[in-house]
């Protein structure tokens, strides 16, 4: 059974610092990416970042770029997403995605609030 278990959200101030994590379980042979998204109240999923398993190429969205650093833990099949610098429109809940061949996989979501 796949399962991806997030850690890591928060309150923060506005210039701080988090680190998310995102440990995934489960025929993790499999994966091909794995990345973050980003949901606001009000508004639409957004993607965030993603990494790729084997290649390690990594895509940041233009928001987070010079921000935010995706990485991996090959060997304990985690994702991270350090965030730093963080403002008030970073406050969303994170999901970590998991992309398998034919399957798309998330988490139950982490809370991260910044405040001003």
């Amino acid at each position: 059974q796949v399962q991806l278990v997030e850690s890591g959200g928060g309150l923060v101030q506005a210039g701080g610092s988090l680190r998310l994590s995102c440990a995934a379980s489960g025929r993790t042979f499999r994966i091909a990416n794995m990345g973050w998204y980003r949901q606001a109240p009000g508004k639409e999923r957004e993607f965030v970042a993603r990494i790729g398993w084997s290649s390690g190429d990594i895509v940041h969205a233009d928001s987070v770029k010079g921000r935010f650093t995706i990485s991996r833990d090959s060997a304990k099949n985690t994702v991270y997403l350090q965030m730093n610098s963080l403002k008030p429109e970073d406050t969303a809940i994170y999901y970590c995605n998991r992309q398998d061949a034919s399957f798309n996989y998330w988490g139950q979501g982490t809370q991260v609030t910044v405040s001003s």
